[in-house]
């Protein structure tokens, strides 16, 4: 069956939240926000492409740190509001220069600092 954007349920500013993923190890690296064009572009290209909510326009991931995220799968979840891309991350995912933008973590009630940024 032909995939048909039409059927994903975007929010009421025309957004659905993506969750990027690591292809080959399965991290979580971070969540962004997609619209119907840039899933598009997404499937067109190989280049993981979201918009950016507070500049208003596309984002092509790594377009200008060089940390690109290569599409390697798109996956819808079971209610058609949220979708997973598998990726093959270059560099550091997160704009504080770390792999994943999940680097904090809550542990006996404090937030501990998971991983360092990385150099460079």
């Amino acid at each position: 069956m032909a995939f048909d954007p039409s059927t994903l349920k975007f929010d009421d500013r025309g957004l659905i939240p993506v969750i990027a993923q690591e292809a080959a190890t399965g991290e979580v690296l971070m969540l962004a926000w997609m619209n119907a064009d840039a899933v598009a572009r997404t499937l067109e290209t190989g280049r993981v492409t979201y918009w950016s909510r507070s500049r208003r326009t596309f984002w092509v991931k790594g377009e200008t740190s060089g940390h690109v995220q290569r599409l390697v799968e798109l996956r819808v979840d079971c209610d058609r509001d949220c979708l997973l891309v598998l990726v093959e991350q270059t560099g550091p995912a997160c704009h504080t220069n770390r792999r994943s933008c999940f680097f904090t973590g809550i542990r006996d009630g404090e937030e501990t600092e998971l991983m360092r940024p990385e150099p460079g």
